[in-house]
């Protein structure tokens, strides 16, 4: 992607100029970001959806100034009636399971795939909405069908309502509004309040990115390099000739602490191994994704191979990341997976210069179904 171009989906803004002066930082109005737009996914496609084991879906219903929250999956009949107000069908990571969401869901790859997370569906009739929050996350709120009141804030109160099951503020303070209507997107920074009002039956198109916290990462890659920590450190036993006796032995030794203290050390000492750690864990699929071996491929595509939609990929200057594996790559293959990993597709000429390796690895992964014919 040429970041230097304009672009209607940001308003004429560069990715480069909309990066430096929006993305976390301040919102974004673009009217028309997709000229024309249409729902790709209708409401009864979106239902079906719904209804579906491993997909993650919530119906929220607002009655009496308050919320009730269920989790699907959701046969129809347990949908309210269309005619009735103010309930609202949340389906999570569309673009895992559509292949028009996951397209729609390319046209954001200016940000580094590692952030990108997935494409939310909210259907909502007349009245319908989740309150005023906030997340944690850069969202695009791209309006797909029908019209939704958006009233925005810089939240300094965070406080939650203790007393509801959604995460709805205490106080919210709105500081502006807008109507949008299909191809209309709203960009938020994380932690900028907003509540969403559907003005009739519509539906929005939510493109959320992932910002893992500290605490996650950490244990995360501490797990992870957990599992290679004997490699890494070797098993030198802890040795004490120098040790007195004591009169207080419940007091542990501040030598041990020292010697435990040296295996951390040594453990995350290598930049590889924690690079390596990073770039599974950015990379494992899902929990409710899982992909179906098929028969043993002899030949590669005459026409070229892709990823599947489901299917996560990076690399870093020594590794080549998918679905939570990691290879190290180097010269020409390393070249050639990387352009995998930014176009999501090589061409035949890009399999007429793979290595013998390569195309083997590509060959295991057509038969893991983590790729597919182009």
């Amino acid at each position: 992607m040429d970041t230097s171009q304009r672009l209607p989906l940001l308003g004429g803004l560069s990715p480069r100029t909309f990066m430096a002066r929006h993305w976390q930082k301040k919102p974004l109005l673009v009217r028309q970001a997709i000229a024309g737009f249409t729902a790709p996914l209708a409401r009864a496609e979106l239902f079906a959806l719904a209804g579906e084991e491993g997909v993650e879906s919530r119906l929220i219903r607002q009655q009496g100034g308050g919320f009730q929250l269920r989790h699907g999956p959701f046969a129809r009949r347990a949908l309210p009636p269309l005619a009735q107000r103010a309930w609202t069908l949340l389906v999570q990571g569309v673009d895992l399971h559509d292949e028009r969401a996951h397209a729609l869901l390319q046209q954001f790859r200016f940000v580094p795939e590692a952030r990108l997370d997935d494409l939310m569906v909210s259907y909502a009739t007349d009245g319908g909405g989740v309150g005023p929050h906030f997340d944690s996350y850069d969202v695009f709120l791209l309006q797909a069908h029908g019209r939704r009141r958006w009233r925005i804030g810089r939240q300094r109160d965070l406080a939650l309502r203790d007393d509801l099951p959604l995460k709805v503020l205490a106080h919210f303070e709105p500081e502006q509004e807008f109507v949008l209507e299909p191809g209309d997107m709203l960009y938020l920074p994380p932690r900028y309040a907003h509540d969403g009002i559907a003005e009739g039956e519509c539906m929005t198109w939510s493109i959320g990115f992932r910002s893992p916290g500290t605490g996650e990462l950490a244990r995360e890659l501490l797990q992870r390099l957990a599992e290679d920590a004997s490699d890494a450190v070797g098993d030198r036993l802890y040795r004490d000739p120098q040790q007195p006796a004591v009169d207080a032995p419940g007091a542990i030794p501040p030598q041990l602490h020292a010697f435990a203290a040296d295996a951390l050390r040594r453990a995350l000492a290598e930049p590889r191994d924690l690079a390596r750690a990073l770039g599974e864990y950015l990379t494992e699929p899902k929990a409710n994704v899982w992909f179906e071996p098929v028969e043993p491929v002899l030949a590669l595509p005459s026409e070229g191979v892709a990823l599947d939609r489901r299917t996560r990929m990076l690399y870093d200057a020594d590794h080549i990341f998918i679905n939570g594996e990691s290879y190290r790559a180097a010269g020409r293959d390393a070249v050639l997976m990387r352009r995998l990993a930014d176009a999501r597709r090589l061409g035949p000429g890009d399999l007429a210069r793979a290595s013998a390796a390569a195309r083997g690895l590509l060959l295991q992964w057509l038969e893991d179904s983590w790729v597919v014919a182009a």
